[in-house]
């Protein structure tokens, strides 16, 4: 097993003094000129993230990620790359694709019949004798966008040059070498439309200071004690919070309640009453789940334990990828959170929720921890409206569904006289970092 990464990079999540103070403003979240401002510098420039690799393993295999009003599409190639291009016909502008699916001879507009190849290049039109300029198969091609990937993930930006993937990533890449990501299978997905600004999940990401008010469910088997979490910052603008999967000293269950952490244990043969008091149970059973792991995962298949350390076993680092993705690993899941904003409307954006499974030999069912059991196999992402909560009932009281209750009253709030700027705990100090790096990109800073 390799030590726990300390990566150079890494600054200390809870010190308030590496800021500036910027405010952080009601008009941050309501105000469409600002909500101009945000794309004008800051997503023009980022990496975005288009969908996965898992769902385009054959060449002509295509993504569509459509983003306020441009719409890209990322395609396989004969070689196994992947490129980018504009959604957008270079005849006169018809979009080309509306949904992912597979164009093994390219992309037929479906208003001249223009057909561009795979690669971008014109391929065939209808009266190519009729053009002045000639005809113009093998001589147009697609307007194209910078593309990579990473951690199973499709990426491209929108910037003419944009900064490497990897080095707009850093220290990601090399925090989470261990976790085979490319491995993880979309056993739930929802795409939910909400009545707030993108920018409350970065927020609510960036600390776990809510938890006990908003996710009383938490407690019991992650540890949200002030002290027990670890609170890291990156220059990129990224950040992370890692807890320990062990039950916290301070919110007990009451007495007689199933405990949560008495299954974890069991799963992997350890008796939790064989410890002489709950604080034993809550420290000691924590180490000894990670040597219980350490000793039996290749026999019971949890072949993705192989290069992972201690923390990478039983821990929780909670990841915020800047400006508005979030990854949560967990020993066996990979939870995927991203907020994208409504093209016309800064109080509107959409919720990204996938929910996902490292394979495990012999196993055909897995536990997705926000909609229950589900089927170790690719699932289709659904389209809702939050709608109070009523348009997403199976994860009704569920953590995401909490933050998104607590999110469109939040906005309401925001447009109140009465607020005027966050006052911070030392463990909130990520959120904002997170104002100040969206702030260094619209003041022409990064």
């Amino acid at each position: 097993m390799t030590n726990i990464l300390r990566h150079p990079l890494t600054l200390d999540g809870r010190d308030a003094t590496q800021l500036r103070g910027d405010p952080i403003t009601g008009d941050r979240y309501t105000s469409p000129a600002f909500a101009k401002a945000e794309w004008d510098h800051m997503w023009t420039k980022i990496w975005h993230v288009a969908g996965r690799l898992a769902d385009i393993p054959e060449s002509g295999d295509y993504l569509v990620h459509d983003f306020m009003h441009e719409s890209v599409i990322c395609v396989r190639q004969d070689d196994g790359s992947i490129r980018a291009f504009y959604n957008v016909c270079g005849h006169r502008g018809q979009r080309l694709a509306a949904n992912s699916a597979f164009a093994p001879d390219g992309f037929r507009c479906p208003y001249h019949g223009w057909l561009w190849g795979i690669d971008g290049i014109l391929k065939d039109l209808q009266d190519p004798e009729d053009f002045p300029q000639g005809n113009p198969c093998g001589k147009l091609s697609l307007a194209e966008l910078t593309c990579d990937t990473w951690g199973g993930f499709v990426w491209y930006s929108l910037a003419e040059k944009p900064q490497p993937l990897r080095e707009y990533l850093a220290p990601l890449p090399d925090l989470y070498s261990n976790y085979p990501m490319d491995t993880a299978v979309l056993v739930f997905g929802l795409k939910i439309r909400l009545n707030t600004n993108w920018k409350f999940a970065t927020d609510n990401f960036s600390e776990s200071y809510h938890t006990r008010t908003a996710h009383p469910q938490v407690p019991p088997w992650i540890d949200q004690d002030v002290d027990s979490a670890r609170h890291e910052m990156y220059p990129q603008g990224h950040g992370r919070t890692v807890q320990p999967m062990r039950p916290s000293l301070t919110d007990r269950l009451p007495d007689g309640e199933p405990h949560p952490f008495d299954y974890i244990l069991r799963q992997w043969n350890i008796d939790p009453e064989s410890y002489s008091d709950f604080e034993t149970k809550a420290m000691q059973g924590w180490l000894d789940l990670k040597a219980a792991k350490k000793r039996l995962w290749r026999e019971r298949g949890f072949v993705h334990y192989e290069r992972m350390n201690d923390e990478e076993l039983t821990d929780s680092p909670h990841t915020v990828i800047f400006p508005n993705v979030t990854l949560s690993y967990l020993p066996d899941n990979l939870i995927f959170f991203r907020t994208e904003p409504h093209p016309d409307d800064p109080n509107k954006c959409t919720f990204d929720l996938w929910l996902m499974a490292y394979p495990v030999e012999g196993m055909d069912e897995v536990e997705s921890i926000m909609a229950g059991p589900r089927p170790l196999r690719e699932a289709e992402i659904e389209v809702r409206d939050f709608d109070g909560g009523a348009g997403v009932p199976e994860i009704d009281g569920q953590i995401v569904y909490q933050d998104m209750m607590l999110a469109e009253n939040q906005q309401r709030g925001m447009h109140s006289r009465g607020y005027r700027d966050s006052y911070l705990a030392a463990q909130e100090t990520r959120v904002r970092f997170f104002h100040e790096v969206l702030n260094d990109y619209l003041e022409g800073r990064r």
